[in-house]
């Protein structure tokens, strides 16, 4: 009778069945759900607005634009532009850098930031408005620049549209690592952009002689548009 050595298997026969590894309970990160759709990013200045846009897909961003700003009329306009863009852009989110300090207290340019981004949430509604963390986007944005043959003239025409794209890349980042968006929701303002009347207090742009927060109409005062650029 013959025998046959260990391990070999008698022809038609079925390989041992091996057991399944266990689920680890998480999901590879290259998995994890993200929202189709542009995305916009503005990095805020008290004289430009740097805008990026990302790819549909919400994989890369670039530099988009460098809006003019300013106190009074030239805010609202600028506004008012950046509203349009989205629109055009067909963005289904616009993220806001809020400028902190290092130890992540918030200062003048921060509530600036914050008060801007409530006014554009109301112009966009129901499109959401986010705040995320920009600090060290001008820095790497800098630095990109630099590495890019740019010197300091030509660097300060693009940087601020520069520190947007590093901004925006940073939430798509977050989103794709944790399958959640990036930052803090921003309510609309109830009373929405450029509603004061004139000599009206509403949170809004104030007409002529008003006195809200947000971007002042000739004579106004309002407050908020100083960001640090």
């Amino acid at each position: 009778m013959l025998m046959r050595p260990s391990g070999v298997r008698s022809p038609g026969s079925r390989p041992p069945s091996r057991p399944s590894p266990a689920w680890s309970g998480t999901v590879p990160v290259s998995q994890l759900p993200v929202r189709q759709g542009v995305r916009l990013a503005v990095d805020v200045g008290s004289v430009r607005i740097g805008v990026a846009r990302s790819d549909p897909g919400g994989v890369l961003a670039s530099p988009l634009t460098v809006l003019r700003s300013g106190p009074g009329a030239l805010a609202g306009q600028a506004r008012a532009e950046l509203a349009r863009l989205a629109a055009g852009e067909g963005a289904i989110e616009v993220i806001v850098g809020l400028p902190t300090s290092l130890s992540g207290r918030e200062g003048a340019a921060a509530a600036g930031a914050r008060e801007f981004a409530t006014d554009l949430a109301g112009r966009l509604a129901p499109v959401p408005v986010r705040l995320v963390d920009e600090r060290f986007t001008t820095t790497e944005a800098h630095g990109a620049l630099r590495r890019g043959g740019k010197d300091a003239r030509a660097r300060r025409q693009v940087v601020d549209a520069a520190a947007a794209a590093v901004l925006l890349q940073a939430a798509l980042d977050t989103e794709r690592s944790t399958g959640r968006p990036a930052g803090q929701l921003v309510p609309a303002s109830s009373a929405g952009p450029g509603n004061a009347s004139p000599g009206g207090t509403g949170p809004g742009s104030a007409g002529p002689g008003g006195t809200g927060p947000g971007s002042a109409g000739p004579g106004g005062a309002g407050a908020g548009n100083e960001v640090g650029a």
